[in-house]
Formats: structure tokens, sequence, C-alpha cells
């Protein structure tokens, strides 16, 4: 037996399991007066129950007590994990353990029984199939049911929407597709105004640079390690946060705009210290706020995100905090994490955004606002700054660098005007089996169109097709399922 990924040696599936042949299906039925037998009324298909007789062998007694801490740590979760037997080695179901074990115990060796539920019915194929998308393509689903597909592309050009449908007049679609009719201009609603990869310091400078200075003491170098921008040194340590900076210009001021990054943290000491922070400055060099991540706990990896409008003023909302310690902190994401940050103006409101980037999905999301109701921040945005700092002498993270960071001005669209919501190398996500729609890992269920829907691929051969031809690369992944 493997579960989550692992089997343990001291335990013997024995016989006796009770592994059911199918899913339990309930019907129901619905009697009429004068009438022989019941009408079929409904079906139901019930939780999967699986229970297996286990023999546990040890070094002796003592050992046999830790060896059920050791199974309890195994297979007590939450949520489901995978479940595959080894006598079938082709099939998964997606399980939790019920109920309890009481072992009949004897000196070295104890006899039970465990019980696993499966709330998805259906057993799947272990391995996942995987097929190149192409703009029109046959699928061969070999389960004996119908299944979900994810579809995962990625945009060779620009594009107002992304469909893929089938044959059943069933579709799913992001975006604005042109009328027929050809009378809409299709427009870049945000263009890019500035974009950096981080392989290199170019445009980047220590002149003029500003940050908190409440908080913080610039000192130290950058550098780019060639896959983004990190402190080189955070120079002599002092009694408040230390560490370098620098600003860079844009090409021309923005009223309305949005500015995205990712933050690469290691961290794999609980008492790193850390903040990692980019700023932003009107024309005459005026804070409008910042974005960043920190950690200021010696007991845990920490990743609290901050969203600021403004200047430092005082904590919390009502100084300009839309993100800050009364609504994220997160002390269990691990030690290795990919922070997605963004900041968007439009008008007086400011939206701010934050979340982890994990297997190519936004996760741990919060997004808030701040409306700017004085005007007091409305400066056109002409310059960021970077600041990468740990407190006084404290240990700093294995990693802590800026990966990129992206700047686009933010146009506002006439009714005859269609936006491209995909650039070249943007990913789209249809996950059918989630009921998930993404663009590059973040949730575009907004511009999901009303008629859109998350189908099944029939078992058997079935088609699909994918809009615009000629668009996109990819593929379509899915596992057999089985009664």
């Amino acid at each position: 037996m493997i579960f989550n990924g692992i089997s343990k040696e001291y335990l013997t599936v024995t016989r006796g399991r009770k592994r059911p042949a199918w899913a339990p299906v309930e019907r129901d039925f619905v009697t009429a007066s004068g009438m022989p037998g019941a009408h079929l009324f409904g079906t139901s298909t019930q939780v999967r129950i699986i229970t297996v007789p286990v023999f546990i062998l040890a070094k002796n007694f003592s050992d046999l007590q830790k060896l059920k801490e050791d199974m309890a740590e195994w297979l007590i979760h939450a949520d489901t994990k995978e479940l595959i037997f080894k006598d079938e080695p082709d099939r998964v179901c997606f399980a939790v353990v019920d109920g309890g074990l009481d072992l009949d115990e004897l000196i070295r060796w104890g006899e039970g029984e465990i019980t696993f539920v499966c709330p998805d019915p259906y057993k799947y194929s272990s391995e996942e199939k995987n097929i190149p998308a192409e703009d029109i393509m046959m699928i061969n689903n070999e389960g004996n049911e119908a299944t979900e597909p994810i579809i995962e592309l990625t945009a060779t050009k620009k594009a107002t929407f992304a469909m893929v449908n089938n044959m059943n007049d069933e579709y799913n679609l992001l975006g604005f597709p042109l009328e027929e009719e050809g009378q809409e201009e299709v427009v870049d609603a945000s263009p890019t105004v500035m974009y950096e990869d981080g392989t290199s310091m170019d445009g980047w400078t220590t002149s003029g640079v500003q940050v908190d200075d409440y908080f913080n003491d610039i000192t130290g170098t950058m550098m780019s390690d060639g896959s983004g921008i990190r402190a080189q040194n955070y120079g002599t340590a002092g009694d408040r946060m230390r560490g370098p900076a620098v600003i860079r210009e844009l090409s021309r001021p923005l009223q309305d705009f949005e500015l995205t990054t990712n933050f690469d943290i290691i961290s794999r000491r609980e008492m790193d210290n850390f903040r990692i922070e980019v700023y932003l400055f009107d024309e005459a060099m005026n804070m409008l706020g910042k974005i960043g991540i920190k950690d200021n706990s010696r007991t845990k990896n920490r990743r609290a995100a901050l969203g600021r409008v403004g200047p430092y003023r005082g904590a919390g909302r009502s100084n300009g905090y839309a993100i800050g310690k009364h609504n994220y902190i997160q002390d269990n994401l691990g030690e290795t994490t990919l922070m997605n940050m963004s900041v968007k103006r439009e008008g007086n409101l400011y939206t701010f955004y934050v979340a982890r980037f994990r297997n190519s999905r936004h996760r741990t999301t919060l997004q808030s606002t701040f409306r700017d109701s004085k005007n007091e921040y409305g400066g056109r945005l002409k310059y960021v700054s970077l600041f990468v700092g740990s407190y006084q002498d404290r240990a700093v993270p294995n990693r802590l660098r800026m990966n990129n960071l992206e700047v686009k001005e933010i146009r506002q669209l006439t009714v005859d005007q269609t936006p491209y919501i995909l650039d070249v190398g943007d990913t789209v996500t249809f996950d059918h089996a989630t009921e998930e729609l993404l663009i590059n890992g973040q949730d575009a269920m907004m511009i999901k169109d009303f008629g859109a829907e998350f189908f099944k691929l029939p078992k058997g051969y079935s088609q699909l097709e994918i809009n615009p031809p000629d668009t996109f690369t990819g593929e379509v992944k899915f596992r057999e399922k089985y009664k």
C-alpha cells in the first residue's frame, strides 16, 4: 500500500481487504398508484469506502508504540492524498483515513484495520495523459467515465481571447472575440512602459534613491546574479534595518498604472530577518506608496506582506496600509517561496495584490484597495526604487531577490475598442477539474464568457478545438476515470 507517495516496510496488507468493484450507487424511485414497479427518479454516487487489514511488525513492544506514532504522521491529513495498492499500480484513489486504528497487540506485532474514505468515489489512472495542443485535435479517453481535462496554453502572439470547445456545442472562453462585422478596433489597453528581467543592473542607479527613512538605513551594494537583483552586501550593521537600494526612471510618467513584481525567497533558518520592497515616486520624488515582503520573526519562516499608499505616517489601514499585519501574515509557507505582488492605480483608487506562486498557480492570495479620497498621492508615476535589507546584524536569507518587475500604463477604452488580454508568452489555464480559469497563474474568472462552462471529455474519442487558430502552444492533460 502506498499512501501520499509513501510505503512503510513495517506494514503488510493482509488478506481480507474490502475494495468495492465500483463506487456505490444509490437509486431514488417514485411509485405511482396502480402502476407496477416504480419510476427511476434519480441516481447518486456515494463515497467509496476501502477497508484495509494490516499487520505491523516492530522490534519490540516499545518500538511498536513508536511505529503507531509514525503511522499517525503518515496517514492523518486534513485533505485527500493518493492511495495506490501494489497489486493494482496503474490505478489511484484519493482518500482520507476515517476512524481510528485499534491494534491487537502481542509483544512486537499488531493487527488491525484501516478505513479509507474516498470523497471522490472514482478511481483514476496513476499516470496523467499529456497531449500536445493543436488547433483541432482528437483525444482518446480510455477510461469508462467522462473525465475533466486541464488545458494549458502559451500565447505565441497577442490575442483578445482564448477559447476551447468540443463538438457538443460546449465551450470555455476567456476574453473578447471580435464581432463578425469587424468594426471594432483592437488596442493594447495596458502597454508595458518598463520591464526589468534582472539579468543586469542597467538603468538602475543609487543617485537620489529614497526609501522609508523611518525604518531603514541605505548601506551596502546591489547586484544582479543573472536571474534577478539582490544585495551583494548589506553594509555595516547599525541600530535599524540596513541594506542597499537602487532607483530607476521610467521612460515617461504615468497617471494610471500597474506595477507587478516577483520576490524570490529562500530562508532556511527561522532566525533569518529581511525586508524586500519596491517604492513608487512621482515626478517630484514624492512617495506614492510601496509594496514588499518582510520577515520580522525570530521563531518562524514568516512572510508578511506590505502594501501602502503614500509615505510612512504610522501603522494600520488609516495610515494607508491596504495590506499589512492586520490582514497578511503567513507563517506556514515554507522555506522557499516565490511571492507575486502588484499595485494598480486607476483614478484615485489603489488596488494591491499578493500571492504565493506555486506549481504555476497563485495561492494564498489577498487583494485589498485603498481610495486616496483627498487626492494626496495622485502624482504621475515616474520612478521606482528597490530596497533589500535586514535588521541590525541578524542572519540573512540564502536568497532574497527581485526576479522581475514590470510597469504598465492603464488606458481607458472606448465602446468600439477591444483589448488584448494576452501578450506573447502569457499562459492560459482552463482547469475543468477544479473549475479555475487562470492567466499567468492568476484567477481570471472576471473575463469568463457568460455562456462558457467547464465540460468533460467523454469516454472514447472526442474532438477539441482551440481558438484563435495559430496562436497557442501547450498541452491537454487528464487522468482517465473509472467507476
